[in-house]
């Protein structure tokens, strides 16, 4: 029989078991999963579970596009509003600046992808969502709420990312550049077009940062990362963070230590998990030891 395509893609077989029954005789190999199904058929289960992931997040898109005003308007164009949210409780008085439309197709384009981009943001937990459907019967009962703790981590902590760029890195960003002047002479007008694709930047950027417990999480799971390792190169992670920082922040070290004391934070998250997945581990390999010897 072909061998389950999901436990291809995850890189894992069933465990091998082979312990004496009581007549001293090895005991009948384990019954085949009334479940598994061939090659071809996991590879038709995955196609459809892609067509309705992306079908859903589509949907999105398009309710999106029926608040598009809504989402331009208050999204977009809301952090280089002095009334913005960041600044009201800040207590930052925000410098006005205009934006500006310099090419044919740069408002459409810019109008476009914000409403895509938000849609793509909330439709992303029904494309996980099938993904997850698809590789949860290869998993064992125990694994299963692993998985399902890492799935509903990855979201979490890519949303939380995209408020904290949105609401904080954003806003902040904008008002660096816009108060620094290379000349009194020279004044600040953004084209819409850059002024999107910052905007996005920031908010996806550090969305995806955000990800590094996770990241870290399934690295453990698979033994390539302890927390031994973490804890060693925290110097080196910090370097690293710091970098990151300040690659997807302005030249300003306030902005780039906002970033970075949050990443440092998650750090430490994933190190106290890659503990926790190393305590369950070794739990199991001691059950498993017992029970060879009481066999």
């Amino acid at each position: 029989m072909v061998k389950s395509l999901r436990r291809v893609l995850l890189g894992r077989k069933p465990a091998p078991r082979n312990l004496a029954s009581g007549d001293g005789q090895p005991s009948p190999p384990p019954v085949v999963d009334s479940g598994e199904m061939p090659f071809l058929d996991h590879l038709e289960e995955l196609r459809w579970r892609l067509i309705w992931g992306m079908g859903s997040m589509a949907v999105v898109v398009v309710i999106c596009f029926f608040f598009a005003d809504w989402i331009v308007d208050v999204l977009l164009i809301g952090p280089k509003k002095p009334s913005f949210i960041t600044y009201q409780l800040l207590g930052m008085e925000a410098k006005e600046f205009a934006l500006q439309n310099r090419t044919i197709t740069g408002q459409f384009f810019a109008w476009a992808g914000t409403v895509i981009t938000a849609g793509v943001i909330l439709g992303a937990p029904f494309l996980i969502y099938h993904l997850w459907k698809f590789i949860e019967p290869a998993l064992y009962p125990d694994e299963r709420e692993g998985m399902r703790f890492a799935s509903a981590g990855a979201t979490l902590c890519f949303m939380a990312g995209i408020a904290f760029g949105y609401l904080i890195v954003t806003p902040l960003s904008l008002q660096f550049f816009a108060n620094f002047e290379l000349s009194a002479e020279i004044s600040n007008e953004f084209d819409i077009t850059k002024y999107f694709s910052m905007v996005a930047m920031w908010s996806l950027g550090v969305g995806i940062l955000f990800e590094l417990p996770v990241v870290i999480y399934f690295l453990a799971k698979a033994g390539i990362l302890t927390s031994d390792m973490l804890r060693k190169g925290r110097r080196i992670a910090i370097v690293i963070i710091m970098i990151l920082g300040a690659i997807i922040t302005p030249p300003d070290p306030i902005s780039q230590l906002i970033v970075a004391l949050p990443l440092f934070g998650l750090y430490e998250v994933a190190t106290l998990l890659a503990a926790r997945v190393e305590r369950k581990r070794a739990k199991a390999l001691a059950r498993a030891a017992k029970m060879e010897t009481t066999a």
